[in-house]
């Protein structure tokens, strides 16, 4: 119905109160008046399907009535008034509908508990007595009735509006036609159809699997089922029982009248951190008969009323391709189909994107590039930058982002090394030949990740080397320190690497887990169930390393003391030596900024300075704390008596003396320091 159908069939009614009223008027004074007939009405008008959600009887109905006219028609103020035989009371009364509707009244209707109070239709001004009482309408009731309906205000805060999952575009979540969703989403949404329109009292319904994707869903099945859908926030919920169950309520009231279903983003770990907030939520759940969507990552105990889950399935490479393939046509219509099958391989075998994900992906492109085509690969490029910066805020607090600045040139390693560096840019890069085009995948799922040990002592630049990988991939790197990650709590560790491996498995981003020494060790013999459980929290990031879809390192000083059995589920084990003099001298030589004034030698004093024998780490950190040094002096020139003082300071930090041998030349001998 229409806002001026709705207006309309709501004026005629308010025609039939004033009728009512003039009539009573009239019989009071001797008058004879004509019998009021029923308007005539569309089949159902907002005020039929009022009455017949909340089940009002026919005097509940007129109260209602003469309350909404009361507040849109200034002459039913005035005819109050003279009804009940006083000036101030313009608005209608408990005692006053008695009197209009003697045939239909019921003291019931009166009650707390009577479906006109109990929903908030209508409200009771306090002045004198229950009968003599000005009644008035709740505003929200006026404006569906008037065809115009929104989201209550008493509810904002608790229940919300869905954000859009397309940041970059006011369309809606559901931009995908849902006959374009993958055929595995399809029959989802299907499922979820067929459940609301089957059930009188709808079960609550649980998507476990990514939320993302499960909002998507539930929002396609209440666009098929002409359902607003909205966000229930649980950190916003009361917890004062009356609050809450007023809130309860008001929700029920909304989705009574406007068929609304609400979606409940579960997050178990943050409600187990606030008990009143979680028993709010398991009130709300226990209670609430409206449609109700619950996503979660893990399946909730069935202590709620009927509870039906559904898996939601991850997009098969195949459907990932389809997804971009409707998104992509639909935003550049005429792009090359090669150079499309291409671009879309690169960016399926990298980025395990949902159908929002890959939607707000070419909105985010298409805000860059425009519809123009005639740079096909600045598009596919823009695509890949907008995959990567989608999922950054999944990693929020998880992880240390790292920015890739360093290159092949930094890297000062043995030739071997560099080799297999090479080797795992190519792994990574030709994922999607390999394993789909070439079918190994088909073999086998399990192991397809790309999983490497960095191992050497500290400063041999193991992450400089995970820099230069990601660079060399465009891709976000995030550094995991494992030794924060492990807890001594059974079950917590996994946990923790879940939220990682789950919150980055969208992006294919970069893992670099450093410390592993803090999680493998040796086995020995299980003694106790928390060595059985040591046991299990290295399986399972081994397993999780095998599983995902980018590349995760893990990082050791004391390679000698990881299990033989853990290395052999690696893939790649890159050893980072300590430097010796000539690559010492090279990072030395690289150390320094072209920018940088300087009063060495050359390769005379390089070679002396080649004689520290510290990693290439600390050579750089001596260089900044030297550059530091002689920015602070009178002719800001770096010398060998800076960087002398800064090796000094270094050597503190290490805990070890400088020999003889390492420094001698760096100054004249007659100088000192």
């Amino acid at each position: 119905m229409t806002s001026e159908t709705a207006t309309i069939a709501l004026m005629a009614e308010i025609e039939t109160v004033r009728l009512v009223l003039q009539q009573y008027l009239d019989r009071s004074s001797g008058k004879s008046s004509p019998s009021v007939e029923p308007p005539a009405k569309p089949a159902a008008s907002a005020l039929d399907i009022l009455v017949d959600r909340f089940q009002l009887t026919p005097f509940e109905r007129n109260i209602l009535l003469l309350c909404v006219a009361a507040e849109l028609d200034w002459q039913i103020l005035r005819l109050c008034a003279e009804t009940q035989q006083n000036a101030r009371l313009t608005y209608p009364s408990f005692s006053l509908a008695f009197a209009l509707f003697p045939e239909l009244k019921h003291w019931s209707a009166t009650k707390p508990t009577s479906p006109l109070r109990y929903w908030d239709l209508i409200r009771i001004h306090p002045e004198t007595t229950l009968m003599s009482d000005s009644l008035r309408v709740n505003e929200w009731v006026v404006h569906y009735l008037m065809g115009e309906p929104y989201l209550a205000l008493d509810l904002l805060g608790v229940v919300g509006e869905l954000p859009d999952e397309t940041a970059t575009s006011p369309r809606p979540t559901s931009q995908l036609p849902t006959s374009q969703l993958p055929t595995s989403q399809q029959t989802l949404v299907d499922r979820l159809v067929r459940l609301w329109q089957s059930e009188a009292e709808p079960a609550i319904v649980q998507l476990c699997g990514d939320g993302v994707t499960g909002r998507s869903i539930a929002q396609h099945a209440c666009d098929r089922l002409g359902y607003p859908l909205y966000r229930l926030s649980p950190q916003f919920l009361p917890v004062a029982p009356d609050l809450l169950d007023r809130a309860l309520r008001l929700w029920e009231r909304q989705a009574k009248l406007t068929e609304g279903a609400l979606l409940l983003e579960y997050d178990e770990a943050t409600l187990a951190r606030d008990s009143t907030k979680h028993n709010a939520v398991v009130y709300w759940l226990d209670t609430v008969r409206s449609p109700l969507v619950v996503t979660t990552h893990a399946r909730l105990q069935e202590r709620y009323r009927p509870l039906v889950t559904f898996t939601v399935p991850k997009l098969s490479l195949g459907e990932q391709r389809q997804v971009w393939q409707h998104a992509i046509v639909r935003t550049w219509d005429s792009l090359d189909r090669s150079a499309m099958d291409s671009g879309i391989d690169r960016l399926v075998s990298q980025f395990d994107l949902s159908v929002p994900g890959i939607e707000a992906a070419c909105q985010a492109a298409l805000s860059q590039c425009g519809r123009s085509i005639e740079n096909e690969v600045q598009i596919f490029e823009a695509l890949w930058e907008s995959c990567r910066a989608l999922a950054r805020p999944r990693m929020g607090n998880l992880a240390q982002p790292i920015e890739a600045s360093a290159t092949w040139e930094d890297l000062v390693l043995p030739d071997v090394a560099k080799q297999i560096l090479r080797e795992i840019v190519a792994h990574v890069r030709q994922r999607s030949i390999v394993y789909e085009r070439w079918g190994f995948a088909e073999k086998s799922r399990r192991g397809l990740g790309v999983s490497a040990l960095f191992s050497g002592p500290s400063g041999t630049g193991k992450t400089m080397a995970a820099e230069v990988l990601a660079r060399e991939l465009h891709l976000d790197l995030y550094r995991i320190d494992l030794s924060a990650v492990v807890s001594k709590y059974i079950g917590e560790t996994e946990e923790n690497l879940r939220k990682v491996f789950d919150a980055a498995e969208a992006s294919g981003a970069i893992l670099l887990f450093d410390e592993a020494d803090a999680l493998f060790g040796k086995r020995s013999e299980i003694r106790d169930s928390h060595d059985r459980y040591a046991n299990i929290e290295v399986s399972y990031l081994l397993q999780r390393m095998e599983d995902y879809q980018g590349l995760a390192i893990l990082t050791t000083n004391l390679k000698d003391a990881l299990d033989s059995a853990f290395l052999r589920r690696l893939r790649f084990v890159v050893q980072f030596p300590f430097p010796d003099a000539q690559q010492r001298r090279h990072i030395w030589r690289n150390t320094f900024p072209e920018a940088l004034p300087m009063s060495i030698d050359g390769e005379k004093d390089l070679r002396k300075l080649a004689r520290l024998n510290v990693a290439g780490g600390n050579i750089r950190s001596v260089a900044l704390n030297a550059a530091f040094l002689a920015a602070e002096g009178e002719e800001r020139m770096l010398t060998m008596r800076h960087l002398l003082r800064a090796a000094q300071l270094e050597a503190l930090k290490l805990e070890r003396p400088l020999t003889d041998g390492e420094i001698r030349g760096w100054i004249p001998e007659d100088e000192g320091f």
